[in-house]
């Protein structure tokens, strides 16, 4: 089973986790082991309506016949949650490729989680990581109320270790105190929604060791979104190249992606923002100009791959692998 193809999976439960989150328990069709997984791993899942979606795997990586997912209805989002929620049923079969991680978690001497909201659940299991390694921890989990917070009860068994803080209780948490110290030594991992990222980013900028900070975003900054899809000074026209000598022309103001869409073709993608890593294309030649918020220095460097969604082409022609 290819970890890098869509296979097949099976919903075998459905569950309410709180007001406005469902957890997905997915299994093999025939009942055999899952693909293994580390903490901070997600599946992009091709639901039957045709959307392509990250999930976050907040299941137990040591399980080998199921994996969990847990998604929240997002009144304004573009259809993939609501199609969850109001259409799947156990028994359904999906399309999941993976488990891929962009937010591993590196060896610490002492971990601090803070989760906002659905970003519960890749810190899920780097709690239980954390426990298992004996690595010192501590959870601050962040809602807006206790009825909207997913795993509360899952959670209760880790004690003072987890704290939960709900705006409807006691306002707004004073992340300035858990983060102001610059000196400090833990390692900070964290997911939520964007404008809780930009504060900790912010408080995080005056740490003596700025590289103890590693989030995960679920939606792109809006401003490096922008700059990511927006024309940059010196670009221009390029020729997309496939292995079956196929030939695009990409304009200036036009990514990959969409080049390819208006060629007919039908590239998987999801966030269209760099952010998510679904439209990852294999690259066989040429230089790229890559503006992706997910590939690391070693990986830009490598030149092997890219995400089509945003990055370009410093030359005239890249070769990729268009499967």
């Amino acid at each position: 089973m290819s970890t890098l193809e869509f296979f097949e999976t099976e919903v075998h439960r459905i569950t309410s986790e709180s007001e406005g989150v469902l957890s997905l328990e997915l299994r093999h069709p025939l009942r055999q082991d899952l693909p293994d997984w580390s903490a901070g791993s997600h599946l992009d899942v091709l639901l039957p309506n045709g959307l392509v979606r990250q999930y976050s795997l907040c299941s137990d990586p040591g399980r080998k016949d199921s994996w969990r997912l847990a998604v929240l209805r997002e009144p304004a989002g573009r259809g993939g949650s609501a199609y969850v929620h109001d259409e799947l049923r156990p028994g359904t079969k999906i399309q999941v490729r993976g488990p891929k991680n962009n937010f591993a978690l590196e060896p610490a001497t002492e971990y601090v989680f803070l989760a906002g909201g659905i970003g519960i659940t890749p810190i899920m299991p780097m709690v239980r990581a954390a426990a298992a390694a004996g690595v010192p921890w501590r959870l601050v989990y962040l809602g807006r109320s206790r009825r909207n917070m997913a795993f509360l009860d899952e959670l209760a068994v880790h004690g003072d270790k987890v704290h939960i803080h709900a705006d409807d209780e006691s306002g707004f948490y004073p992340l300035a105190e858990l983060l102001g110290e610059g000196s400090a030594e833990f390692h900070l991992y964290t997911c939520g929604p964007g404008p809780l990222l930009k504060v900790i980013e912010s408080l995080a900028g005056s740490w003596e060791e700025p590289s103890r900070l590693h989030f995960e975003r679920f939606a792109a900054d809006p401003e490096a979104a922008g700059a990511a899809v927006a024309p940059h000074e010196g670009d221009h026209e390029f020729t997309v190249q496939g292995t079956d000598g196929t030939e695009i022309s990409v304009p200036v103001g036009v990514s990959i992606l969409q080049a390819l869409e208006d060629a007919g073709m039908s590239p998987l993608n999801s966030c269209r923002e760099g952010i998510c890593g679904t439209c990852e294309t294999p690259v066989l030649s040429g230089e790229i100009d890559h503006r992706d918020s997910l590939l690391s220095d070693e990986e830009c460097k490598a030149g092997d791959t890219m995400m089509i969604c945003v990055s370009r082409c410093k030359g005239k022609r890249l070769v990729l692998d268009l499967g």
